[in-house]
């Protein structure tokens, strides 16, 4: 009898330490497709956060040794205490040790005639801010508490990491595999920058998503583009796709918006964080050759030097889920930088979404789109976001975490219409969808000195031609991209030629940034045969060319026009040469495009 009672409690006292271990042991949880907060793993004081570097392929930085990679990891203390292995949350950036101080200072000047040597412009140096092993805490707080650990790295030649930015060359793209491939068990970390003291990733699953903004978007794009293994998805927000599409339109010497003057080495300038002794050499072979020889701000011209810069010409091995997201007014990185990388990812049958707002620059998807992408990909929670619509659009009036779901972008519904120009753009011809007959031409006096929003107020202006259509009696819904074709003469032999599709009347003191803007476009008169060619003009001579507007889907309201302005110099955007080139266009050649939901028949019914 004794003997039964004491098997009894033993097998009693087993089961409760294996009750009490199963208890203790922390897993991530799941709701509705999505990871959920887990208050064990919502402990910041108890989060463990290593440093190390990881070796490269490449040298960069000319010292004879492999460049390694400063990463930081933050994650649950469970991976630690029980052995918990989890997916990874990455982020990679340029800019985590700081920047130049004084941008402005930076900048070419852009008051020259098209065509001419640009004067030498000034040079500074990144002040590192700290020599400690901080990277960055950014989404930490939002993913290490549902269930993910947290990796960051410095890019190359920026704050603890080894090498040379490149500014899109390919040891950007690189130096995320090499992380990844450390996260996957294929490569040892190491423990400081030269040692050998072996680190490895023991608590990892070997999933990893990647994510962030701006340049911070666009290295997960250029991770991706390597194929490398374990990167399973990536949510990139608004992303540098080319750096030809960038800094140049068409042939166009071009600046992002807000940074008139800047080009792709005076970004090289901001971002150049790294160890000062390896600067001088660093300048010296890819500021003030490679860039020097390739970037041409003589014809804007596309060529070898950007071509390697543009990642849709290295999507062959990507395989990892995208989720892109932008915003239709960002005149920074302009909104065709996610559509033609997430229009390559469909035809590559990647699954696929697209966000957009109606903001500028930034913005990532709500919450949820991003928790249920990462879900799915990383947790492989099967919660069938492949077949949630493909597009997310937020309305104009909408907050960011309310988008429309949509079959596609460019909505299905969507066909193109023709509208062609009514001469009396000086002041403001019709813009018809009949097609008049010899017209003749009319012309425009390039002066930088008015901007764009001046000349669309304007009644009347010879510096501007603005041709709409009649006030709208219905809403009429834009969706995709407005293409334009022109017939130009120039009286010079080199012009800029702006376009852009407003709302108007124009809103003096818009609320709202889709108030007036619609969408817009540059391109040079001299590439009118092809992006890689350009030649002079001959005064007087007419040239055809065609060239899409940025992509855009916005309702534009009932008892609004849209319009269509033709101008020269945009003193937001291109060169100032002097005031006084004159663009004569044809108008009997000239025509826009629109992308309108319900086609030919809904624009006749809105402009009755």
């Amino acid at each position: 009898m004794t003997h039964k009672i004491t098997i009894h409690f033993l097998v009693l006292f087993i089961f409760s330490i294996s009750s009490i271990n199963a208890q203790e042991n922390t897993v991530p949880v799941f709701e509705n497709g999505e990871a959920q907060i887990v208050e064990a793993f919502n402990t910041p004081d108890k989060w463990i956060r290593n440093d190390l570097w990881v070796p490269t392929e490449f040298d960069t930085d000319g010292d004879g040794v492999l460049d390694r990679m400063h990463v930081s990891v933050t994650r649950p203390f469970q991976t630690e205490t029980e052995g918990l292995k989890l997916p990874i949350i990455y982020v990679s950036s340029p800019y985590f040790a700081g920047v130049a101080a004084d941008i402005d200072g930076l900048f070419w000047d852009v008051h020259h005639e098209l065509g001419e040597q640009p004067k030498p412009r000034t040079h500074t140096e990144v002040v590192r801010r700290g020599k400690r092993p901080i990277i960055s805490n950014s989404h930490i707080k939002k993913w290490v508490p549902r269930g993910y650990i947290v990796v960051h790295s410095s890019s190359p030649g920026t704050g603890l990491s080894q090498g040379a930015p490149t500014v899109g060359g390919d040891n950007e793209s690189l130096a995320p595999k090499a992380v990844i491939d450390w996260l996957c068990g294929r490569i040892d970390g190491y423990t400081d920058p030269v040692g050998t003291k072996v680190v490895k990733a023991y608590w990892s699953t070997g999933k990893v998503g990647m994510t962030g903004t701006s340049y911070n978007g666009t290295i997960p794009l250029a991770a991706a583009t390597t194929g490398v293994k374990g990167l399973e998805a990536i949510i990139p927000i608004a992303p540098n796709t080319s750096y030809y599409h960038y800094y140049r339109s068409n042939g166009l010497v071009r600046s992002p918006g807000g940074y008139l003057g800047e080009d792709i080495d005076v970004l090289y300038d901001f971002i150049h964080s790294g160890d000062e002794s390896k600067r001088p050499y660093n300048n010296k072979t890819v500021r003030d050759t490679e860039m020097k020889n390739g970037m041409d701000r003589i014809t804007g011209d596309y060529n070898d030097f950007w071509a390697g810069r543009d990642y849709l010409n290295d999507m062959k091995p990507m395989k990892a889920a995208l989720l892109m997201s932008h915003g239709f007014n960002d005149w920074n990185v302009m909104p065709e930088h996610s559509y033609r990388i997430y229009k390559k990812a469909k035809e590559m049958g990647i699954p696929s979404q697209i966000y957009y707002h109606q903001n500028g620059h930034g913005g990532p998807p709500p919450i949820t789109m991003m928790n249920r992408w990462f879900t799915r990909y990383l947790h492989g929670v099967e919660n069938d976001v492949e077949k949630d619509p493909r597009a997310w659009i937020v309305r104009e009036n909408d907050t960011r975490d309310n988008p429309i779901a949509y079959k596609e972008y460019p909505n299905p519904d969507a066909s193109d219409v023709i509208l062609f120009p009514n001469i009396g753009g000086l002041e403001s011809g019709i813009l018809s969808i009949t097609k008049p007959i010899k017209q003749g031409s009319e012309t425009l006096i390039d002066d930088y000195t008015f901007s764009g929003d001046s000349l669309a107020i304007l009644k009347e202006s010879n510096h501007r031609l603005l041709y709409s259509t009649p006030v709208l009696t219905e809403d009429i819904h834009i969706s995709g991209i407005a293409k334009v074709t022109v017939k130009l003469a120039s009286s010079k032999p080199a012009a800029n030629f702006s376009v852009w599709l407003v709302s108007l009347p124009w809103e003096k003191n818009a609320k709202k940034i889709t108030d007036n803007i619609i969408t817009r476009g540059w391109a040079d008169p001299q590439n009118y045969k092809s992006l890689t060619e350009s030649e002079p003009l001959k005064p007087g001579s007419f040239y055809e060319m065609s060239f899409d507007l940025q992509p855009d889907d916005q309702i534009i309201k009932k008892g609004e026009q849209i319009g269509v302005m033709i101008f020269s110099s945009d003193n937001k955007f291109t060169l100032l040469p002097k005031p006084g080139t004159e663009l004569t266009i044809d108008l009997d050649k000239t025509s826009i495009v629109i992308p309108i939901v319900g086609g030919k028949k809904a624009f006749e019914k809105a402009t009755k």
